[in-house]
């Protein structure tokens, strides 16, 4: 889905730094796993190949962005996570 995208905020101690994984070509769509104190966001293909990969530690993610792909009606949906401090 081209426009598939996720903002990543990370704390770097001395303040925020803001990563941007955005599917580069249409047919392809960016992923986000969680596990073992690792966020890692993937834009793979329509195959399930990874493309590009971003790893961050879990302790220092701020907040979370995904702005999906605009459906046929224009709307965007946008899910915002937070984590508890």
């Amino acid at each position: 889905m081209n426009g598939d995208r996720v903002e990543v905020v990370v704390d770097m101690g001395d303040g925020t730094r803001t990563y941007e994984v955005e599917a580069t070509r249409a047919g392809r769509r960016v992923d986000v796993r969680t596990g073992r104190g690792l966020v890692e966001v993937v834009e793979v293909t329509r195959g399930g190949t990874p493309v590009r990969t971003a790893r961050f530690m879990a302790q220092r993610v701020v907040a979370m962005v995904e702005h999906p792909a605009s459906d046929e009606s224009g709307a965007e949906e946008v899910v915002t996570l937070h984590r508890a401090a």
